[in-house]
């Protein structure tokens, strides 16, 4: 398993509908909410072996009041 941090951005007014989408999907490990240029912040674990990018085309960006997202791809944990 990948683990990713996605920060994203959301068109005003939208962050709580977003996450309640990302919420049913059940594809997050961890959800919060943020201050800063950002919304929100995801933690997603993507099956070894999957397209990160295409993974989180799929199964996130399609979400309606998504503006703007952040990648982070994660090498190892200390």
């Amino acid at each position: 398993m990948n683990c990713v941090f996605v920060q994203i951005r959301c068109v005003p007014g939208r962050a709580y509908k977003v996450a309640d989408e990302i919420t049913l999907r059940e594809i997050h490990s961890e959800l919060y909410s943020t201050s800063g240029p950002f919304d929100l912040l995801v933690k997603l674990y993507i099956p070894a072996g999957e397209d990160v990018g295409k993974f989180i085309n799929d199964k996130l960006l399609d979400i309606e009041g998504i503006q703007q997202t952040l990648t982070t791809l994660t090498f190892r944990a200390f």
